[in-house]
């Protein structure tokens, strides 16, 4: 019974040890939170950003039109 299971438990002793599956999910999972944090920030100053590319719009319109 003990030949039997040395085998397996070494089989999966050596699939926890891989570090390669573990960064990927790291990586993953600080995407998603920079991808959370980037549509709430964008959620909360979506309004003030399109006032401010507006006014700068309006500035080039102004000082096209002047030359």
């Amino acid at each position: 019974m003990r030949t039997f299971l040395a085998p397996f438990l070494a089989s999966i002793g050596a699939r926890l040890s891989r570090k390669k599956g573990q960064t990927l999910v790291e990586y993953a999972l600080i995407l998603a939170v920079i991808t959370i944090v980037m549509i709430a920030v964008m959620s909360l100053l979506g309004a003030r950003i399109v006032v401010i590319f507006s006014a700068i719009v309006n500035l080039l319109d102004t000082a096209q039109s002047s030359h």
